[in-house]
């Protein structure tokens, strides 16, 4: 049988398929197009620019590059729209509207007739909500990310968002940085298009991409105003006209050994809390599994080797001139599994064959690393038995081990209102302690850096332990714990913290306990209710099927059954 393409494939359904592409063909003439250009392979353009996105704003241009390539190999490229998440301009969270996003991408490439899709994106939950609704739709694909944003200048100093403006936000808390400052620093944080010019989630997820081999070499770092970012699109056009025609699906793209590779990289630079979050998700529609164990083991192994903010002192255009991932790859080589495929057409053995200089102020060597371990781990206890995350390699080193009593805010709403107040309870030593911020209960919003009370900041103090079910943004540091679990809302331990109580944390021990006797507990959880439903749409959909953070916060209806661990072949 003679396999379909281009205008042929998934035809409408009118009981008549002769009639069906007969219909299709007519219409897309309307459009101008020739009948020699009709019969070409149809490449997909998924294409998220919005106005409420600042990251896409180079988006029209990056589609018309990557229509030369596709024209260049000899397909037809056609571009469509998906929902678009601009991170800071979403209530409550982005989080909440991720799968959205995935299911979205996933159904207007399955529906839609294209023999191979490019994928354009990179704000924060846009890039792994793509990568997730390829994977599931299993068309031939690339991902080219929009790329990072260029840094601005305020007296003297780079400034970058986001990480700055947190530092800067900060300072404003305590009364050192003044309203006119403030409103100066403002308009020098974000001064070009593109994502955050840290290593926060957008920057650690489009490693990540290129890392699982789902972009060309190279795509990760360059800046989004950069011209070879429009030969990078030009290239990625060219690139899923051969996929198409080779029928390389990102099924074998996104195996075991590549996942693994990415938690390797994720480490190495120290990157987003959230990236464990998209990346478990990312696997498990491959149906691989990613464990709380696996990052603890890997990240014992694998060095902090990239010296960026919000961990170091550098920004992604640092990165980009002095190697970015290919460079990293190749300090990482001795830690990877080499053979594993990439959408160049080459395994990573291949591509590193060719060297790639590094600059050693930004990607450090193995024998010379940032820091000896990942900048990520897990623990487990009592207050978190299926886990959480800590950003270890962004914390306060004196505050890894650390045993303090609670101060504790209800919700979003309670921290807001009380945070601040001049009567609030509350010590250094102590232990801030936020509820009711995870997936079920409002969508997990990146409240989980909860802002330290004004008093102490103008005091002087900069970090305190911070506990919740909530995430953080990727630009964020401190010794923040994250993405508690199970939740508060459906009745996990956290739920029953009460201020005053006792909490030990040790990253040393992977441990995270509450230190109330287990009769207390039980007698504080016959009070608990839980959250009630939302009464309609989306976010109703989502309360029912979202799973809880260790499992990536997905759909329970979209996970693949996992079937393949890390070491598996593949």
């Amino acid at each position: 049988m003679t396999r379909k393409h281009g205008l042929s494939r998934n035809l409408t359904n009118y009981g008549d398929p002769d009639f069906a592409l007969y219909l299709r063909r007519s219409f897309a003439r309307s459009m101008g197009y020739s009948t020699d250009m009709l019969r070409r392979p149809v490449i997909g353009i998924a294409t998220a620019g919005s106005g409420f996105n600042n990251c896409h704003r180079t988006t029209p241009e990056l589609v018309e590059a990557v229509k030369r390539g596709v024209l260049a190999a000899g397909g037809l490229p056609l571009d469509f729209p998906t929902i678009s998440l601009g991170e800071v301009f979403l209530n409550p969270t982005s989080l909440l509207f991720r799968n959205l996003m995935a299911m979205d991408v996933e159904e207007m490439i399955r529906a839609q007739p294209m023999d191979g899709v490019v994928l354009i994106g990179g704000c924060d939950k846009t890039l792994p909500a793509q990568i997730m609704g390829a994977l599931s739709a299993d068309v031939p694909a690339v991902y080219l990310p929009v790329g990072p944003m260029l840094t601005g200048r305020w007296r003297g100093e780079r400034l970058g968002a986001c990480t700055d403006c947190r530092r800067f936000w900060a300072q404003y808390r305590a009364g050192t940085v003044s309203n006119d400052e403030i409103a100066e620093i403002e308009g020098n944080l974000a001064v070009t298009a593109g994502t955050c010019a840290v290593m926060g989630t957008a920057s650690t997820m489009a490693c990540i991409a290129e890392t699982l081999g789902l972009t060309l070499p190279g795509a990760a770092a360059i800046p989004a105003v950069h011209a070879d970012r429009l030969r990078m699109a030009e290239a990625s056009g060219k690139a899923a006209v051969r996929l198409a025609a080779e029928e390389v699906r990102p099924s074998r793209i996104v195996t075991a050994s590549a996942v693994e590779n990415a938690i390797r990289v994720l480490l190495a630079v120290s990157g987003s809390t959230n990236a464990v979050i998209h990346l478990t998700a990312i696997a498990g529609r491959a149906g691989i599994a990613v464990t709380h164990d696996d990052l603890n083991r890997l990240s014992e192994e694998t060095p902090v080797l990239v010296n960026l903010k919000p961990v170091g002192s550098h920004y992604m255009e640092d990165f980009f001139a002095g190697g970015g991932v290919g460079a990293l790859l190749a300090e990482l080589a001795p830690l990877l599994n080499l053979d594993v495929m990439t959408v160049a057409g080459e395994t990573l053995r291949d591509r590193l064959a060719t060297p790639v200089r590094a600059d050693r102020a930004v990607i450090r060597s193995r024998d010379e690393p940032f820091q000896k371990v990942g900048g990520l781990v897990a623990v487990k206890g009592t207050l978190a038995p299926n886990g959480a995350i800590v950003k270890r390699g962004a914390a306060t080193e004196s505050l890894l081990e650390h045993e303090g009593r609670a101060v504790v805010f209800e919700s979003l709403a309670d921290l807001s209102a009380r945070i601040d107040d001049p009567d609030l309870d509350v010590t250094p030593a102590d232990v801030l302690v936020l509820k009711n911020a995870g997936p079920i209960a409002c969508g997990m919003p990146e409240a989980g850096y909860l802002p330290i009370p004004a008093k102490l900041a103008r005091a002087g103090i900069k970090d305190m332990v911070r506990i919740s079910d909530a995430r953080m943004s990727g630009t964020a540091f401190g010794t923040v714990i994250l993405h508690v679990s199970p939740e508060a809302a459906i009745g996990g331990p956290l739920a029953h913290v009460r201020s005053g109580d006792r909490i030990r944390f040790s990253t040393r021990e992977r441990r995270l306990d509450l230190l109330v006797a287990p009769e207390e507990l039980a007698l504080r959880a016959r009070s608990f209710r839980p959250a009630i439903p939302p009464a309609r749409g989306y976010a109703r959909l989502h309360h029912a099927s979202v799973v809880q953070a260790e499992l990536g916060c997905d759909f329970d209806f979209l996970t693949a059954a996992p079937h393949r661990r890390f070491g598996s072949a593949g």
